[in-house]
Protein backbone atom coordinates (compact mmCIF):
# COMPACT_ATOMS: atom_id res chain seq x y z
CA UNK A 1 0.00 0.00 0.00
CA UNK A 2 1.13 3.26 -0.68
CA UNK A 3 1.78 5.25 2.52
CA UNK A 4 2.85 8.65 1.08
CA UNK A 5 -1.06 9.99 1.52
CA UNK A 6 -1.59 9.03 5.02
CA UNK A 7 -3.03 11.59 7.09
CA UNK A 8 -1.06 10.97 10.63
CA UNK A 9 2.32 9.28 9.06
CA UNK A 10 3.98 7.41 10.74
CA UNK A 11 7.91 7.78 12.62
CA UNK A 12 9.80 4.78 11.97
CA UNK A 13 13.60 6.14 12.93
CA UNK A 14 13.93 9.58 15.38
CA UNK A 15 17.71 10.22 15.46
CA UNK A 16 18.98 12.56 18.02
CA UNK A 17 22.04 13.90 18.42
CA UNK A 18 24.29 11.54 16.55
CA UNK A 19 27.90 11.43 17.46
CA UNK A 20 30.24 9.28 15.71
CA UNK A 21 34.42 9.72 16.34
CA UNK A 22 37.47 7.31 14.94
CA UNK A 23 40.85 7.47 16.98
CA UNK A 24 43.51 7.89 13.84
CA UNK A 25 46.68 7.14 15.47
CA UNK A 26 46.99 10.66 17.48
CA UNK A 27 44.16 12.18 15.90
CA UNK A 28 40.34 11.84 16.46
CA UNK A 29 37.94 12.02 13.53
CA UNK A 30 34.46 13.22 14.04
CA UNK A 31 32.35 11.39 11.02
CA UNK A 32 28.98 12.82 12.78
CA UNK A 33 28.67 15.66 14.58
CA UNK A 34 25.11 15.94 16.17
CA UNK A 35 23.10 14.57 13.67
CA UNK A 36 19.17 14.80 14.22
CA UNK A 37 16.74 13.26 12.04
CA UNK A 38 13.82 11.83 11.24
CA UNK A 39 12.68 9.11 8.89
CA UNK A 40 8.85 8.46 8.43
CA UNK A 41 6.95 5.12 7.14
CA UNK A 42 6.52 4.66 3.38
CA UNK A 43 8.57 7.81 2.33
CA UNK A 44 11.51 7.80 -0.01
CA UNK A 45 14.59 9.69 1.26
CA UNK A 46 17.50 10.26 -0.27
CA UNK A 47 20.72 11.26 2.28
CA UNK A 48 22.98 13.28 -0.15
CA UNK A 49 26.74 14.78 0.44
CA UNK A 50 30.14 14.19 -0.93
CA UNK A 51 32.67 11.35 0.10
CA UNK A 52 33.58 12.37 3.72
CA UNK A 53 30.00 14.24 4.68
CA UNK A 54 29.29 11.36 7.16
CA UNK A 55 26.59 9.79 5.10
CA UNK A 56 27.52 5.97 4.74
CA UNK A 57 28.35 6.47 8.60
CA UNK A 58 25.21 7.51 9.16
CA UNK A 59 23.36 4.83 7.12
CA UNK A 60 25.71 2.43 8.46
CA UNK A 61 24.34 3.41 12.45
CA UNK A 62 20.78 3.42 11.10
CA UNK A 63 21.17 -0.13 9.87
CA UNK A 64 22.53 -1.60 13.19
CA UNK A 65 26.25 -2.31 11.67
CA UNK A 66 27.79 0.63 13.64
CA UNK A 67 27.44 1.61 17.29
CA UNK A 68 27.72 5.95 17.59
CA UNK A 69 29.50 7.35 20.64
CA UNK A 70 26.83 9.67 21.31
CA UNK A 71 22.91 10.06 20.72
CA UNK A 72 20.64 7.80 19.40
CA UNK A 73 18.39 5.82 17.16
CA UNK A 74 15.03 5.21 17.94
CA UNK A 75 13.55 2.72 15.46
CA UNK A 76 9.54 2.65 16.49
CA UNK A 77 10.02 3.08 20.51
CA UNK A 78 12.85 1.22 21.00
CA UNK A 79 16.25 2.75 21.50
CA UNK A 80 19.09 0.64 19.29
CA UNK A 81 21.60 2.13 21.68
CA UNK A 82 20.37 -0.72 24.68
CA UNK A 83 20.28 -3.35 21.75
CA UNK A 84 23.11 -6.10 22.69
CA UNK A 85 25.00 -7.58 19.72
CA UNK A 86 22.04 -10.32 19.49
CA UNK A 87 19.51 -8.39 20.13
CA UNK A 88 21.48 -6.33 16.80
CA UNK A 89 21.55 -9.18 14.63
CA UNK A 90 17.95 -9.85 14.89
CA UNK A 91 17.02 -6.16 14.17
CA UNK A 92 18.54 -6.42 11.02
CA UNK A 93 17.37 -9.84 9.96
CA UNK A 94 13.85 -9.15 10.25
CA UNK A 95 13.38 -5.39 9.56
CA UNK A 96 16.56 -3.93 7.54
CA UNK A 97 17.36 -4.62 4.03
CA UNK A 98 20.79 -3.59 2.85
CA UNK A 99 21.74 -2.72 -1.14
CA UNK A 100 25.22 -2.26 -1.41
CA UNK A 101 27.19 -0.33 -4.65
CA UNK A 102 28.64 -3.83 -4.86
CA UNK A 103 26.02 -6.75 -5.70
CA UNK A 104 27.57 -9.65 -3.16
CA UNK A 105 25.91 -11.95 -5.10
CA UNK A 106 27.45 -15.73 -4.60
CA UNK A 107 29.13 -16.37 -8.30
CA UNK A 108 27.84 -20.09 -8.28
CA UNK A 109 24.29 -19.77 -7.23
CA UNK A 110 21.56 -18.77 -9.34
CA UNK A 111 19.58 -15.73 -9.45
CA UNK A 112 16.77 -17.36 -7.66
CA UNK A 113 18.76 -19.18 -5.33
CA UNK A 114 20.79 -15.86 -4.52
CA UNK A 115 17.16 -14.37 -3.24
CA UNK A 116 15.95 -17.52 -1.98
CA UNK A 117 19.64 -17.36 0.41
CA UNK A 118 18.08 -14.22 2.31
CA UNK A 119 14.33 -16.26 2.75
CA UNK A 120 15.81 -19.04 4.55
CA UNK A 121 16.55 -16.52 7.26
CA UNK A 122 13.46 -14.96 7.02
CA UNK A 123 10.87 -15.26 9.40
CA UNK A 124 8.07 -14.29 7.11
CA UNK A 125 9.74 -14.41 3.93
CA UNK A 126 8.26 -13.33 0.21
CA UNK A 127 8.85 -16.18 -2.60
CA UNK A 128 11.85 -15.94 -4.24
CA UNK A 129 10.00 -15.60 -7.50
CA UNK A 130 7.54 -13.11 -6.74
CA UNK A 131 10.12 -10.92 -5.70
CA UNK A 132 12.35 -11.48 -9.01
CA UNK A 133 8.75 -10.44 -10.51
CA UNK A 134 8.38 -7.61 -9.02
CA UNK A 135 11.82 -6.52 -10.28
CA UNK A 136 11.33 -7.73 -13.54
CA UNK A 137 13.86 -10.50 -13.21
CA UNK A 138 11.75 -13.64 -13.68
CA UNK A 139 12.72 -14.75 -17.02
CA UNK A 140 16.50 -14.46 -15.56
CA UNK A 141 15.87 -16.22 -12.42
CA UNK A 142 18.26 -19.55 -13.89
CA UNK A 143 20.66 -17.29 -14.50
CA UNK A 144 24.33 -17.50 -12.51
CA UNK A 145 25.54 -13.54 -11.50
CA UNK A 146 28.56 -13.81 -14.67
CA UNK A 147 25.48 -13.93 -17.42
CA UNK A 148 23.57 -11.59 -16.14
CA UNK A 149 24.57 -7.35 -16.69
CA UNK A 150 25.22 -4.90 -14.10
CA UNK A 151 22.14 -3.84 -14.03
CA UNK A 152 20.43 -7.22 -13.63
CA UNK A 153 22.90 -8.25 -10.86
CA UNK A 154 21.75 -5.21 -8.87
CA UNK A 155 18.26 -5.83 -9.60
CA UNK A 156 18.67 -9.25 -7.63
CA UNK A 157 20.36 -7.62 -5.13
CA UNK A 158 17.56 -5.41 -4.46
CA UNK A 159 15.36 -8.70 -4.94
CA UNK A 160 17.15 -10.42 -2.39
CA UNK A 161 16.92 -7.60 -0.49
CA UNK A 162 12.91 -7.17 -0.23
CA UNK A 163 12.09 -10.88 -0.05
CA UNK A 164 12.84 -10.79 3.62
CA UNK A 165 9.60 -8.27 3.77
CA UNK A 166 11.77 -5.90 5.61
CA UNK A 167 9.80 -2.34 6.82
CA UNK A 168 13.21 -0.51 5.85
CA UNK A 169 15.37 -0.26 2.84
CA UNK A 170 18.83 0.63 3.28
CA UNK A 171 20.95 1.67 0.10
CA UNK A 172 24.05 2.40 -0.37
CA UNK A 173 25.11 4.24 -3.57
CA UNK A 174 22.98 1.44 -5.40
CA UNK A 175 23.95 3.03 -8.68
CA UNK A 176 27.50 3.88 -8.40
CA UNK A 177 28.92 1.29 -10.07
CA UNK A 178 26.55 1.20 -12.68
CA UNK A 179 26.27 3.72 -15.74
CA UNK A 180 23.83 6.54 -16.31
CA UNK A 181 20.92 4.29 -18.15
CA UNK A 182 21.41 1.18 -16.26
CA UNK A 183 21.22 3.54 -13.12
CA UNK A 184 18.34 4.76 -14.03
CA UNK A 185 16.36 1.17 -14.50
CA UNK A 186 17.47 0.45 -10.94
CA UNK A 187 16.40 3.69 -9.36
CA UNK A 188 12.93 2.72 -11.37
CA UNK A 189 13.10 -0.89 -9.18
CA UNK A 190 13.50 0.80 -6.23
CA UNK A 191 10.82 3.42 -6.84
CA UNK A 192 8.60 0.80 -7.52
CA UNK A 193 9.41 -1.08 -4.49
CA UNK A 194 8.82 1.90 -2.39
CA UNK A 195 5.44 2.83 -4.01
CA UNK A 196 4.14 -1.13 -4.61
CA UNK A 197 5.31 -2.67 -1.33
CA UNK A 198 4.95 0.71 0.48
CA UNK A 199 8.36 -0.21 1.88
CA UNK A 200 10.48 3.15 3.47
CA UNK A 201 13.09 3.28 1.63
CA UNK A 202 16.69 5.61 2.42
CA UNK A 203 19.47 5.87 -0.31
CA UNK A 204 22.59 7.69 -0.14
CA UNK A 205 23.96 9.11 -2.99
CA UNK A 206 26.49 11.67 -3.94
CA UNK A 207 24.54 12.44 -7.20
CA UNK A 208 21.98 15.49 -6.70
CA UNK A 209 20.10 14.19 -9.47
CA UNK A 210 18.41 11.43 -7.61
CA UNK A 211 17.49 13.39 -4.70
CA UNK A 212 14.65 15.33 -7.27
CA UNK A 213 13.19 11.71 -7.28
CA UNK A 214 13.22 11.68 -2.68
CA UNK A 215 10.08 12.57 -1.03
CA UNK A 216 12.55 14.32 0.84
CA UNK A 217 16.20 15.14 1.12
CA UNK A 218 19.29 15.18 3.79
CA UNK A 219 22.02 17.07 2.26
CA UNK A 220 25.09 16.16 4.45
CA UNK A 221 28.06 18.78 5.31
CA UNK A 222 31.25 17.58 7.44
CA UNK A 223 28.96 15.83 9.12
CA UNK A 224 25.91 17.20 10.45
CA UNK A 225 22.73 17.76 8.24
CA UNK A 226 23.01 20.90 6.28
CA UNK A 227 19.79 21.35 4.71
CA UNK A 228 16.70 19.58 4.96
CA UNK A 229 14.43 19.91 1.44
CA UNK A 230 11.09 18.68 1.46
CA UNK A 231 9.94 17.62 -2.56
CA UNK A 232 5.91 17.51 -2.16
CA UNK A 233 6.14 16.62 -6.10
CA UNK A 234 9.08 14.20 -6.70
CA UNK A 235 9.87 13.96 -10.24
CA UNK A 236 9.76 10.83 -12.27
CA UNK A 237 12.89 9.18 -13.04
CA UNK A 238 13.36 9.63 -16.81
CA UNK A 239 12.43 13.20 -15.61
CA UNK A 240 15.82 14.06 -14.26
CA UNK A 241 19.44 14.63 -16.25
CA UNK A 242 22.71 13.98 -14.71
Amino acid sequence: MDTKGSVTPKRVYRVEGLTKEYRMGEVTVSALRGVTLEVIEGEFMVILGHSGSGKSTLLNIIGGLDTPTAGNVVFGDEDLSTYSERQLTFYRRDNIGFVFQFYNLIPNLTAKENVEMATEISANPMDALEALEILGLLERQDHFPAQLSGGEQQRVAIARAIAKRPGVLLCDEPTGALDVATGKIVLKALVGVNLRLGTTLVVITHNAGIGEIADRVIRMVDGTVGEVIENPLPKAVDEVVW
